[in-house]
């Protein structure tokens, strides 16, 4: 027996595997999840912010679309304005190429005119002093340059011994007194007033409008009369405010205005400017017709669109009323008929005939 337990194999314990560790796992399963929490987050972020800034762009392009409809409006009565002002410049080139013309053609007859005597050269002189007088008054309406140049020409024939001038110098006296009888216009001095109604309109704001005056609060007299008296007054007070507030009566029969949209108040500020502009290029032209016209519509959208009861809107109605009565375009005497006399008279002595051309039609 003994030697069979010897002989048998040694006996083996058994082993048990070990627990799997499973705490790495769930850390990363945890870190995925705050991850994707975290990417989801940013994602949402990201889209809100992608949202507003499409609502920005779309609010962007319908703020550009609405001026460039502004402004396409503005732009025809630009190019009708400077168009009409490239015509008033064409005019005046034509003009003083005109009047470039008459002085070369004058400076031609003294050059040729070497044997002529004293008196000669005198009336030449004359006449073209009255020939440049007639260009001032036709052409740029200066009566006060078609005076100098009148009193010039008298001054010049003066000096000559031709008798034969009298009756020139006769009709010289009537034209110089007729052209001092001429009120002057300030021309400068309207242009300035009207730029300073176009910078007053620039300053007009929302609350000058028709329809947004605020109401008067109420005044100390009247507060200290509600308190102090007797209860049954205060009664029938709080009664009339409490239907004042509920019931509205308008009048029917009298027009009204209706309230300017942000968009349309610029739109009337702008078309307030044009009609200043149009009556400062009527000074600068002289037409009367167009400056008075201008004037009466910026004077009429002042009344229908702004508060009268603001004092910058009275005022600045008052001053365009006052510039309104202004006449740019005085009646200009003719002074043609000196100059008449003395080319027949000039005709007389050479000899030559007289011209038959009106010296109106000459001068311009």
């Amino acid at each position: 027996m003994t030697d069979s337990k010897a002989q048998l194999p040694a006996t083996v314990e058994k082993s048990w595997p070990a627990r799997p560790r499973l705490w790495p796992l769930w850390l990363t399963v945890a870190v995925a999840l705050i991850l994707t929490l975290v990417l989801a987050l940013w994602s949402w972020q990201q889209w809100q912010t992608q949202q507003a800034l499409q609502e920005s762009v779309a609010s962007v392009d319908n703020n550009t679309e609405r001026l460039e409809r502004l402004y396409s409006q503005t732009d025809g009565q630009q190019a009708q304005r400077i168009q009409a002002m490239e015509e008033v410049l064409e005019s005046q080139r034509e003009q003083l190429a005109t009047q470039q013309r008459q002085i070369d053609h004058n400076a031609r007859e003294m050059l040729e005119a070497g044997n002529r005597t004293r008196t000669d050269w005198l009336l030449a002189e004359a006449e073209y002093l009255l020939r440049v007088a007639n260009q001032r008054l036709l052409i740029e309406k200066d009566f006060k340059g078609a005076l100098a140049a009148l009193r010039s020409a008298d001054e010049v024939l003066t000096e000559t011994d031709d008798v034969g001038v009298y009756p020139v110098r006769e009709q010289l006296a009537k034209e110089i007194l007729a052209l001092r009888g001429i009120t002057g216009v300030d021309r400068t001095g309207l242009y300035l007033q009207l730029e300073a109604a176009i910078s007053s309109v620039h300053e007009l704001t929302d609350s000058a409008l028709a329809g947004n005056t605020p109401l008067a609060p109420a005044s100390d007299d009247d507060v200290q009369e509600e308190a102090t008296g007797n209860p049954l007054q205060r009664a029938w007070q709080q009664t009339r405010d409490t239907l004042n507030d509920v019931i509205v009566v308008r009048r029917m029969d009298e027009t009204i205005k209706p309230l300017l949209s942000p968009d349309q108040s610029a739109y009337a500020r702008l078309n307030m400017q044009l009609m200043l502009e149009e009556a400062e290029l009527a000074v600068l032209r002289g037409n009367q017709t167009l400056y008075d016209r201008a004037l009466s519509k910026a004077i009429t959208a002042l009344t229908d669109w702004y508060d009268g009861s603001d004092d910058r809107i009275s005022g600045l109605k008052d001053s365009l009323e006052e510039l309104k009565g202004k006449a740019i375009d005085p009646d200009l005497p003719d002074i043609s008929q000196s100059l008449a006399l003395l080319k027949a008279r000039i005709a007389g002595r050479t000899g030559e005939p007289e011209s038959k051309t009106p010296a109106r039609d000459e001068a311009s």
